[in-house]
């Protein structure tokens, strides 16, 4: 799965999503990653992530004119406690020294119905 396909019932939302305390996974950030939220806010509501379920890179060329690729954002496929499957990412594309942003990208909703949860 890539960040650009979409699957039967799942629904793009592209908004920003609020990680919780200190609920990052830390086998994430041992492999220089930044840790997936376990814990965070969408629309005002709590999420806890119950699973990771697949995670990738994309990546993208150099801004000064290298032929480098760099990794532009980390995405992840979870479901959450309460079934939903969703699919977050970073964005590494900010400036140094600035806040990581993460984004929910799109939702599943448990039961595979078309309505999005917290909306």
């Amino acid at each position: 799965m890539k960040e650009n396909e979409f699957h039967s019932g799942e629904e793009f939302v592209g908004e920003r999503i609020e990680p919780l305390g200190e609920s990052m996974r830390v086998s994430d950030m041992v492999r220089g990653q930044p840790g997936v939220p376990m814990r965070f806010r969408w629309r005002g509501r709590e999420y806890a992530v119950a699973a990771v379920l697949e995670s990738w890179k994309s990546t993208g060329p150099c801004r000064s004119g290298s032929p480098e690729q760099y990794v532009r954002e980390h995405w992840y496929r979870v479901r959450t406690e309460e079934g939903s499957e969703m699919r977050l990412y970073c964005d590494r594309s900010k400036r140094p020294g600035s806040r990581r942003e993460w984004r929910l990208y799109t939702v599943r909703p448990a039961g595979g119905d078309a309505e999005t949860p917290g909306a």
